[in-house]
């Protein structure tokens, strides 16, 4: 049933194009105008972001922070294998999938570590990408309490990923 949605939904606003008499190819050469705009404004702010994760998992600060946050994490309920995937995750989605392919390769894909990070990676985001994006496509600048709060509730999300994983 899944498989029609996408051409259901085309289908739909073809007839609803159709309907307000809207020029179709138009529209849609318009709007691929404007997301080349888009990529072109924000990325300086996106080869930041992904510079600065490169830079953290090549000085090894990840590996040391991992460690360090290990019994704390673990406290949390959150296995300590999992702690380099929570700490990047709200920078890179791309370096997060590679996380998370080589927690497969170590534990499994059906263990409970890997569970667990699949869970996380589908309750959480790249919230400083997100932020990246919005800031530079935005006027708003104070953003004093959105990051803080993104990461709290994403810190709250991946304790409940894992306490539900280690229920089932």
């Amino acid at each position: 049933m899944d498989v029609y949605i996408l051409p259901v939904i085309f289908i739909a606003l073809f007839i609803y194009c159709v309907i307000k008499r809207i020029n179709t190819y138009d529209t849609f050469v318009k709007g691929a105008k404007g997301a080349i705009k888009l990529v072109v404004d924000i990325f300086p702010f996106i080869a930041c972001i992904l510079i600065a994760v490169a830079l953290l998992r090549v000085s090894g600060i990840t590996d040391f922070l991992a460690s360090l946050l290990a019994p704390i994490f673990r406290a949390l309920g959150i296995p300590p294998e999992l702690v380099e995937l929570v700490l990047l995750r709200p920078f890179t989605g791309s370096g997060s999938y590679g996380i998370l392919e080589n927690i497969f390769t170590t534990y499994g894909a059906d263990s409970y570590i890997s569970r667990c990070a699949c869970v996380i990676m589908g309750c959480s985001e790249t919230i400083f990408y997100v932020a990246t994006v919005y800031i530079s496509q935005t006027k708003v600048k104070k953003l004093l309490y959105a990051i803080p709060v993104a990461l709290l509730c994403s810190l709250v999300g991946t304790i409940l990923a894992c306490l539900i994983c280690k229920v089932m």
